[in-house]
């Protein structure tokens, strides 16, 4: 067992004091809206230029994995994921927090964190060459019906109407078209110089679910003197654990995605924690309580987020292909050092990659200890009176939105499609099926197109897409998503 050979290296005091401050600045980084887990890894690659190859990665390991796990505070205590991974994290944690329970959900998330994180890790360490062999044999026809397994999971997001949540995603997935096409370069609804670059998703994330809760916040402050502080309730550490444990199948629904899908390149955490908490639900007896603040939510969402980490590395370190967006800056930090990832890569530096997999193990158990340690000052945040709370998350959304490309474009984005948010919700729209559209949108088209150039050069369109063990297990699982969507609408229907 080579990796327990190299695991006295992480505590060596510097190694500790890397990966204790990559910790703590990654949960705070992560709950910051706008600072995405891509962009917390960027912002710390230059502090690795004068530190050894294996510091460097334990950082910048140890902020990848606690900004992930972070971005659940701003989704729990304001409705503002910190980051994509985060978006299914406010379907049932912020519903809590207004109640008075943010403490629990924050205690929640961090657990089940820790738990799919570990399991990731697990992986990373003892399934490494097999895994990259299974995520070398997804190419453009299985990514795109992994795209349209996405898409059926939009109808159910909305627990009012899978008629509206298909209309919200179908918005997303036109959003996502504007810009300019990756593949043929046409202009297409560049109605303005700030959609030049297209509607990137930090901006659009955070003014979809910001600025309606702003103007809902900002309107209770002004006009509605009735309104009541919400009581903070407190909650023992032990009663969180035991709750987590109790719910084995959202815990292990909410893995399992994750690491699956993590897996794949190119996909990477966005959507692991949506379709967790859509499977989720789907095999709970307490289905009717998704969305109304129910633990099984989050477990299965923030299991979901932390277990895709792990996995995400495989193909990077064996196979030099990115599983993630935020996998893609670890490999320019392998890179600046001289590592260059491969299929030998444990062979010629172990030293290097095998304590900075050990670190994120320890760091996943740090985060845990210094998230629970802040979950309890950090749902007091919803005591805030309404119009100063609004002015701050104003405050947060502006710069977090600006932050993305330095851009005010990104700033009018944020603020138009947010006012558009609030209008679509008054009519029973939610924001997740559309954000959700426009995150697999581009999936969708670029994996297409790849699709068919590949297919034109070989048997034609219908055999590429519509042949193979993998593509016919994609389209099944997508057939009995959307058939199991219509019964459960049906079923309820009656039932009311």
């Amino acid at each position: 067992m080579e990796f327990i050979y190299y695991f006295g290296e992480v505590f060596t005091p510097v190694s500790m004091l890397l990966l204790i401050g990559g910790t703590i600045g990654g949960l705070i980084l992560g709950a910051t809206p706008g600072l995405s887990p891509t962009m917390a890894v960027a912002l710390l690659i230059p502090f690795t230029f004068h530190l050894t190859a294996v510091h460097g990665l334990i950082l910048l390991g140890a902020a990848y994995t606690s900004t992930v796990a972070g971005g659940a505070v701003s989704a729990i205590l304001l409705k503002i994921p910190g980051a994509p991974a985060n978006i299914a994290t406010t379907l049932d944690g912020h519903t809590m927090a207004q109640k008075g329970d943010g403490a629990k959900a924050l205690q929640l998330s961090f657990i089940s964190s820790l738990i799919g994180g570990v399991f990731g890790v697990i992986l990373l360490i003892f399934l490494t060459p097999v895994l990259a062999q299974w995520a070398l044999a997804f190419g453009p026809s299985h990514l795109f019906w992994l795209a349209i397994l996405g898409v059926t999971v939009i109808g159910s997001l909305d627990s009012n109407s899978v008629v509206k949540g298909l209309l919200s995603g179908c918005i997303g997935m036109w959003l996502a078209t504007i810009g300019f096409d990756d593949m043929l370069g046409v202009k297409r609804f560049v109605f303005h110089p700030s959609l030049g670059g297209g509607v990137n998703i930090i901006p659009a994330l955070i003014g979809l679910f910001a600025i309606p809760q702003v103007i809902t916040m900002f309107a209770k402050g002004r006009f509605d003197t009735s309104v009541e502080q919400i009581k903070v309730k407190k909650h023992p550490i032990g009663a969180a654990i035991k709750e987590v444990l109790s719910r084995k199948i959202a815990l292990v629904v909410g893995t399992i995605t994750g690491s699956i899908i993590g897996l794949i390149p190119g996909v990477g955490g966005q959507i692991a924690g949506l379709v967790a908490y859509d499977q989720a639900r789907k095999f709970s007896p307490e289905r009717a309580k998704f969305g109304t603040g129910h633990s099984e939510g989050i477990i299965a969402a923030e299991a979901a987020n932390n277990a895709m980490v792990g996995p995400s590395l495989v193909p990077l370190l064996t196979l030099s292909i990115p599983g993630s967006p935020t996998a893609a800056v670890l490999l320019g930090g392998l890179l600046i050092h001289g590592i260059f990832p491969g299929t030998d890569l444990f062979e010629n530096h172990p030293d290097v990659v095998w304590p900075f997999i050990n670190s994120m193990l320890i760091g996943q158990v740090l985060m845990c200890i210094f998230g629970i340690y802040i979950a309890s000052f950090a749902a007091r945040v919803s005591q805030v009176p309404q119009s100063v709370m609004a002015a701050t998350v104003l405050g947060l959304a502006v710069f977090g939105s600006y932050a993305v490309q330095q851009s005010m474009g990104d700033v009018y984005v944020m603020a138009v499609l947010g006012c558009m948010m609030y209008f679509l919700e008054r009519f029973g729209f939610t924001a997740a099926p559309l954000v959700l559209g426009l995150i697999l949108g581009p999936i969708a088209e670029s994996n297409f197109v790849q699709g068919s150039m590949i297919a034109n050069a070989q048997n034609g369109a219908f055999t590429y897409f519509f042949t193979g063990g993998l593509n016919m297990l994609l389209i099944a699982v997508a057939v009995v998503s959307i058939a199991y969507s219509a019964w459960s609408e049906l079923s309820t229907r009656e039932d009311a």
